[in-house]
C-alpha cells in the first residue's frame, strides 16, 4: 500500500484534487485546511536568491590525502596518507540570476565544504587564482556594476567597464575573464583555486602562508564566444545537466589538489604583497606541493534542500588552518556567514547539508527562526554547573591567529587589578544599617540556591572583598538555607 498523504500536522488527506465549496459551483471555503495550507506553503517556497553566485550546481564526494603534508599543518583531515573526508562542492556563476544560463563569460565559484572530524571546514574560491579587487569595501559597488542596471533592468557593458576604468587593479582578472578560459565548457573541465592566501600551522608551531590549487583530471575545456552563445540559447542548464549526468553514469569528476607554501617570514620581504588577491605567486618562487585528490561521486537528492540551502563561510576553519592578512578574505570572513543568516536564518547550520558530520554541534545558541533546539532542557548559558559543553583546554584546538599580527594579548597588570577590592571598599563605605540590608538581600537570594557547589564557589568572593562582609553573608546564607529545610 502507498504511504498515506497527510497535512503538515500529520492528519490524513482525503481529497487533494478538489477544493471544498459552499454548494455546487459555490465559492471555495476558508475552512479547507488542505487548500489553505498548500497555497500558503507554495507562496513561501522560494528563498531570497544569493546576491552573488545565485546560479549554482553541487555534488557530494570525498577528499583523499595522497601525499604527506603533516610537516606543514596539523589539520586532522590532512593527516596520514589515505585518509578520506566527505565533501560537498558547489559550483556557480557570479553575476547571473538564479535562472540565468550556465554557458556565459563569468568567473565560476568553487565552494568546498569538508565534513571533517574537527568540524566543517569551508574553502570558498573560484576557477581563477585572482580576483577583481583587493579591498572588501569596494565589493558592493563592483557587484552593482556587474548586475542589472536599476533603470534598464539588464546588464550594461557601460556600467561594467565604467567601474573597471576606475579600478586598474581589476586588469589581471579581466585578462583571465576575457581569455580562452573565460567560459568553461563544463564544471568538470575547469580548475578551482582557493584564490585567497590562507595559513597552515604545523604541530611544531611552524606557520606557512598557503594557496590552494585544484587541477581538473578531465582536462581543461572551454568555449569561445560563438559556441557559448549557441549553447546558452539551446540549453541554459548545460553545466548542471553535464555534472548531474556524468555522476549518474559513473564518470565521477576529479581534481588533483596542490598547495603553494610560503614560510611566514618570506612575506615581509617578498617583491609584492603576497596577500593581494589580484596577484598570483609565481610557481618558480613557490612550487606546487601535491596534497590529494577530490572526487565527486553522488548527486544531491534534492537540489533546493542541498544546493540552494548550502551555506559556506571562509571563517569556518579547523585547528591547523586559519586566515591571513588578505583584506578581501578578512571582509569575507564576515560577509559570507552574514549573507546566509539573512537568506536562511540564524539556524541554517542545523540544515542537513550544513551540519557537521562527525559530531553534533554543542553550544548555547538557542531559538530564532527555524530553531530545532536539540539540546532540549539543557541550560542556555556558559559557564554552568550542569555539565554543559565547555571550552577545551587543549592548545591544539585554539583558533589559528594571523601569524605575527593577531592573538590573545594579555593586558599589563596594575596593583589593584583584582575583581574584589572595590566591592570591599563600597561595603566599608556603607552605614551599619545599609550593610545589614545588603546582607539580608543577598542571603534572601543566595540562600535559595539548591546546589552546594554553587554557593561554595561564590561565597569566597565576598570574603576576599572584605572579611566581615564574607563572614556575615556566610552566616546569613546558612541560616536562610537551614530555615528552608526546616
Amino acid at each position: 500500500m502507498p504511504e498515506i498523504l497527510t497535512t503538515e500536522s500529520g492528519a490524513p488527506v482525503a481529497d487533494n484534487q478538489n477544493s471544498a465549496q459552499a454548494g455546487v459551483g459555490g465559492p471555495v471555503l476558508l475552512q479547507d485546511q488542505q487548500l489553505i495550507e498548500k497555497l500558503a506553503r507554495f507562496n513561501r517556497e522560494r528563498l531570497p536568491e544569493r546576491i552573488v553566485h545565485a546560479r549554482g550546481s553541487g555534488a557530494y564526494g570525498y577528499f583523499e590525502v595522497t601525499d604527506d603534508v603533516t610537516p606543514y599543518t596539523r589539520a586532522h583531515f590532512l593527516g596520514e596518507v589515505g585518509r578520506r573526508t566527505e565533501v560537498f562542492l558547489r559550483f556557480s556563476t557570479v553575476a547571473g540570476n538564479l535562472g540565468s544560463s550556465d554557458a556565459v563569460r563569468d568567473p565560476r565559484g568553487f565552494a568546498l565544504k569538508f565534513y571533517t572530524e574537527e568540524g566543517n571546514y569551508d574553502l570558498v574560491g573560484n576557477n581563477t587564482p585572482v580576483f577583481f579587487l583587493k579591498d572588501p569595501i569596494k565589493f558592493p559597488d563592483f557587484i552593482h556594476s556587474q548586475k542589472r542596471d536599476p533603470f534598464t533592468g539588464v546588464q550594461e557593458a557601460d556600467n561594467v567597464w565604467d567601474y573597471w576604468s576606475y579600478s586598474p587593479e581589476s586588469l589581471h582578472q579581466v585578462t583571465w575573464l576575457f581569455g580562452d578560459r573565460g567560459i568553461p565548457a563544463s564544471y568538470r573541465h575547469m580548475n578551482g583555486y582557493g584564490s585567497h592566501t590562507y595559513q597552515w600551522t604545523a604541530a611544531d608551531g611552524a606557520a606557512y602562508w598557503v594557496k590552494y590549487h585544484f587541477k581538473t583530471n578531465q582536462g581543461i575545456r572551454c568555449l569561445d564566444g560563438s559556441q557559448a552563445a549557441d549553447l546558452a540559447g539551446s540549453d541554459a542548464d548545460s553545466h548542471q545537466r553535464d555534472l548531474h549526468r556524468s555522476i549518474e553514469r559513473g564518470a565521477h569528476p576529479s581534481w588533483t589538489v596542490h598547495v603553494q607554501l610560503m614560510p611566514v617570514a618570506d612575506a615581509a620581504d617578498y617583491r609584492f604583497n603576497p596577500f593581494d588577491l589580484t596577484k598570483v605567486w609565481p610557481h618558480r618562487d613557490y612550487p606546487l606541493h601535491k596534497v590529494g585528490r577530490l572526487v565527486l561521486n553522488r548527486n544531491p537528492d534534492n537540489v533546493f534542500a542541498e544546493v540552494e540551502q548550502a551555506a559556506f563561510s571562509p571563517n569556518n576553519f579547523v585547528p591547523g588552518i586559519g586566515p591571513s592578512p588578505d583584506k578581501m578574505l578578512q571582509g569575507r570572513l564576515f560577509a559570507y556567514a552574514d549573507a546566509q543568516r539573512y537568506r536562511l536564518g540564524v539556524n541554517h547550520t542545523q540544515l542537513a547539508v550544513n551540519a557537521p558530520r562527525a559530531t553534533a554541534a554543542a553550544n548555547y545558541g538557542r531559538d530564532g527562526l527555524g530553531a530545532v533546539n536539540p539540546a532540549g532542557r539543557a541550560k542556555n548559558y556558559e559557564p554552568n554547573s550542569y555539565d554543559g559543553p565547555r571550552q577545551t583546554d587543549s592548545p591544539l584546538a585554539a583558533p589559528t591567529e594571523v601569524h605575527g599580527w593577531t592573538g590573545a594579548h594579555t593586558a599589563p597588570e596594575h596593583a589593584k587589578d583584582d575583581d574584589f577590592f572595590q566591592a570591599g571598599e563600597l561595603y566599608r563605605l556603607m552605614s551599619a544599617d545599609e550593610q545589614s540590608r545588603l546582607i539580608a538581600n543577598l542571603a534572601g537570594s543566595l540562600g535559595t540556591v539548591g546546589r552546594d557547589d554553587v554557593v561554595e564557589r561564590v561565597l569566597p568572593f565576598f570574603e576576599r572583598a572584605d572579611a566581615d562582609y564574607g563572614r556575615r553573608l556566610r552566616a546569613a546564607v546558612e541560616a536562610t538555607r537551614a530555615d528552608a529545610e526546616a
